[in-house]
C-alpha cells in the first residue's frame, strides 16, 4: 500500500488536492490528510493526522508510513524556510521516498520578492536526497476576485503590473496538475513551470470586467509605493501591501508570465479560461 500525504489539507489549495486524490487513487493507494487540527480535516473523508510545521515533534508521527508527500508552501511569509526545513528534515527521517512541493514560477529567476523562499525550499529538497518533484506555480487567478470586486466598487481597477502578461490558472487547475504527479511515475526529478494557457495584463482584465458589466472600468497603473499605500488604506498590512505591490512590479518584468502549456498538458485539459473566471466571480457579488 502507497500512502500519499498532504501537508496543509484543510487550506483552500489542500482540500481541491484532496479531493482530487480521492478520485484518482487506485486501490494500492491511500491518502492521508497533515493538518495543525485533524478536526478541521475530519470532513475531507481521509485519515487525518497532526502536523504542525513549527512543532517538529508531531511531523516523525505524521509522516510514518508514508511513500509519498505533497508540501504546500507555508502561508506564513518570512517564516517558511525554518518552517518547510522542518519537514523536509522529517519526511527524510520518516522515509519517505518522494516529496513534491508547491513553489512559484521562476523560483530561481523570478524578480518577484517571495520567490527567495521557494528557491531557498527548493535548495534543501533538493540537497537532502529525496527524490522530488517541483511544481512552480504561477498566480491563482482567485487573486484577483478582491481586485474585480475591489473595482466595481471604486470604478477601477489599480495595480503596478504595467504591461506585465499573467498566465494565472485556478486553484482547481494546480491542484489537479498535484494529484497527477502524486500518484503517477515518471515525475522524479522533474520541474515543472505551470502556468494557464491564456495570459492577460491588468488592463485586460478590466477591460474584459468592463464588457461583462456594461461599466467603464479602466486600469490605473501606479508606481509600487503608490499602489502599496492603496492597499494599505483598504486595511491590509503594511508588509503585506508591500508585498503585493512588489509582486506586480516582479508580473512587469515577466515574472508570471509562461507559455510552455505545461499544466495543461499534466492535467490532460485545458486549464481555466480567466474570462469565465471573471464571469464566476462576477455572478457571486
Amino acid at each position: 500500500m502507497t500512502i500519499i500525504a498532504v501537508t496543509g489539507a484543510t487550506g483552500q489549495l489542500g482540500r481541491l488536492v484532496i479531493e482530487q486524490l480521492k478520485a484518482r487513487v487506485s486501490g494500492q493507494q491511500s491518502v492521508v490528510a497533515l493538518a495543525r487540527d485533524p478536526a478541521r480535516a475530519a470532513d475531507l473523508g481521509v485519515e487525518a493526522r497532526a502536523a504542525d510545521y513549527d512543532k517538529p515533534e508531531t511531523l516523525a508521527a505524521a509522516l510514518a508510513g508514508v511513500d509519498v508527500l505533497l508540501l504546500i508552501s507555508s502561508d506564513a511569509i518570512g517564516q517558511r524556510v525554518p518552517q518547510h526545513r522542518n519537514v523536509i528534515e522529517a519526511a527524510k527521517a520518516a522515509g519517505v521516498k518522494r516529496i513534491a512541493y508547491t513553489s512559484i514560477l521562476y523560483a530561481d529567476t523570478t524578480p518577484i520578492g517571495l520567490g527567495a523562499e521557494h528557491h531557498a525550499t527548493e535548495t534543501m529538497i533538493r540537497e537532502s536526497g529525496l527524490d522530488y518533484t517541483l511544481l512552480r506555480n504561477s498566480w491563482y487567478l482567485e487573486n484577483y476576485a478582491g481586485a474585480i470586486a475591489g473595482a466595481l466598487h471604486a470604478g477601477a481597477f489599480v495595480g503596478s503590473a504595467g504591461e506585465g502578461r499573467i498566465s494565472a490558472a485556478s486553484r482547481a487547475d494546480y491542484a489537479d496538475a498535484a494529484a497527477v504527479v502524486l500518484t503517477s511515475e515518471g515525475h522524479a526529478g522533474k520541474t515543472y513551470e505551470l502556468a494557464g494557457d491564456e495570459a492577460f495584463t491588468l488592463a485586460d482584465l478590466a477591460a474584459e470586467t468592463s464588457r461583462q458589466t456594461g461599466r467603464d472600468l479602466p486600469y490605473n497603473n501606479l508606481p509600487e509605493a503608490a499602489y502599496a499605500e492603496v492597499l494599505k488604506s483598504i486595511g491590509l498590512p503594511p508588509p503585506v501591501a508591500a508585498m503585493l505591490a512588489q509582486s506586480d512590479v516582479g508580473a512587469a518584468q515577466g515574472g508570471l508570465f509562461n507559455d510552455s502549456r505545461q499544466l495543461s498538458r499534466l492535467i490532460g485539459r485545458p486549464t481555466t479560461p480567466w474570462a469565465a473566471f471573471v464571469a464566476g466571480v462576477l455572478e457571486s457579488l
